[in-house]
């Protein structure tokens, strides 16, 4: 086994989805739009049934399926952002059509739930330092999108 490919299912967006994500990172890619061979309850012959794209080194793929399937919140695609700035910026970028949730959570246009999360989370999380990390992580309840200078004085003040 060379490795695991999430496939997102979409009802007949998946090009769009596909383009509209590689649009908000930076060095990812289409891959490829594979045209149905045949009519099926998801396209027709000709149109879009698989787009495989890229998104900051991990392969995808979009399946136009039908209105069979809907996305849940049980799955969601988590983003580790090196900074603020990342974060505003997939925010941003995710919250154009989308719905913000709590603890930087963000739904898409499209129905998938993503984390846009800075890394410095993780990192306090292990820090194995149990105050600080519960001060952090009150503070990270009380958010939407998370504010990594708001996590960082909590955590120091833990």
């Amino acid at each position: 086994m060379d490795k695991i490919i999430p496939c997102l299912w979409f009802d007949n967006q998946a090009e769009e989805a596909a383009r509209y994500y590689v649009s908000l990172l930076p060095g990812a890619t289409i891959d490829a739009v594979i045209p149905s061979p045949v009519d099926n309850p998801g396209t027709r012959k000709g149109e879009p049934v698989l787009v495989e794209f890229t998104l900051a080194g991990q392969n995808f793929q979009a399946l136009n399926g039908g209105p069979f399937f809907k996305p849940t919140g049980a799955v969601s695609l988590s983003v580790s952002c090196a900074d603020q700035a990342e974060v505003d910026r997939l925010w941003d970028g995710l919250l154009d059509g989308g719905q913000p949730m709590e603890c930087g959570w963000i739904t898409d246009r499209y129905g998938y739930s993503w984390q846009i999360v800075p890394e410095m989370l993780s990192r306090l999380l292990r820090s194995g330092e149990p105050p600080k990390v519960e001060a952090m992580f009150k503070a990270m309840l009380q958010m939407v999108k998370l504010d990594i200078a708001t996590l960082q004085a909590a955590y120091d003040a833990g």
